[in-house]
């Protein structure tokens, strides 16, 4: 029986990660800062087989609070097996160049206080000798494209984070997965001209993970085919990307 942290737990990928765990009977700790939405989220889990889907309010920027919520954890579940980190905000990248300060808010919401909640989350889970962190990035973080370059370099610093937080924990017997989705219909995405035939549902995406997780991959890139789009994207001469409209 698995016992899974999850962070973010109200986002669309990571409550389609937690039914696929509850299904399995796992015990689960969620954390989000809309307690009623968690509570909504905990209690519907529980209905699809979770053993237990215990509850605690945080916004991931309160990092004052992110110990209170590991002990809680930790007193709920005890050992943890799998940690999945999934807060973060997709902003418009033209309010962040007329603002310095939404530009360092939302740099804040999707890196900075990831980070922060990760060292120890890392601690705990090298002290453990065993346990699985998977952290949603975004294929946006492997190039710097203008439409979302704000974005995209807070998931590229969490990419880099992650890459050697996995290379440290693999001494430890333990192991990082760093999750690359492109395109997701969900409630954070609705509204935006995404191309049709590249976007994929929260379940499909959910699927990957928790694959990805058993077979301890070392970053995924979701659906599949991102990793070949952002290859051929990260292979374009920099005197032609500039020019390009992406």
């Amino acid at each position: 029986m698995k016992n899974i942290l999850i962070v973010g737990a109200t986002s669309a990928i990571a409550t389609a990660c937690a039914r696929r765990w509850a299904t399995e009977g796992a015990n689960l700790f969620l954390v989000a800062r809309n307690g009623e939405r968690l509570q909504q989220v905990a209690d519907d889990l529980v209905a699809r087989g979770a053993k237990r889907a215990a509850c605690f309010q945080l916004d991931i920027n309160e990092v004052e609070r992110h110990a209170a919520m590991l002990e809680s954890c930790q007193a709920e579940l005890g050992k943890i097996d799998i940690v999945l980190v999934a807060p973060g905000t997709l902003p418009d990248q033209a309010q962040c160049q007329d603002s310095a300060e939404v530009a360092m808010r939302e740099f804040n919401t999707n890196v900075t206080s990831i980070i922060g909640l990760l060292t120890p989350i890392a601690n705990l889970i090298e002290a453990q000798r065993s346990g699985t962190i998977a952290v949603i990035s975004s294929v946006a973080g492997d190039r710097g494209r203008p439409s979302n370059y704000l974005y995209g370099s807070a998931k590229a610093a969490l990419s880099t984070f992650c890459e050697g937080l996995n290379a440290r924990l693999f001494k430890a017997g333990a192991h990082v997965v760093t999750i690359k989705p492109g395109f997701v219909a969900t409630p954070m995405t609705q509204g935006l001209p995404l191309p049709g035939p590249l976007v994929a549902t929260a379940d499909k995406v959910a699927g990957d993970i928790t694959r990805a997780i058993e077979k301890k991959k070392d970053v995924l890139y979701t659906p599949w085919f991102w990793s070949l789009i952002m290859l051929i994207i990260r292979s374009v001469p920099k005197f032609l990307f500039k020019r390009a409209s992406l």
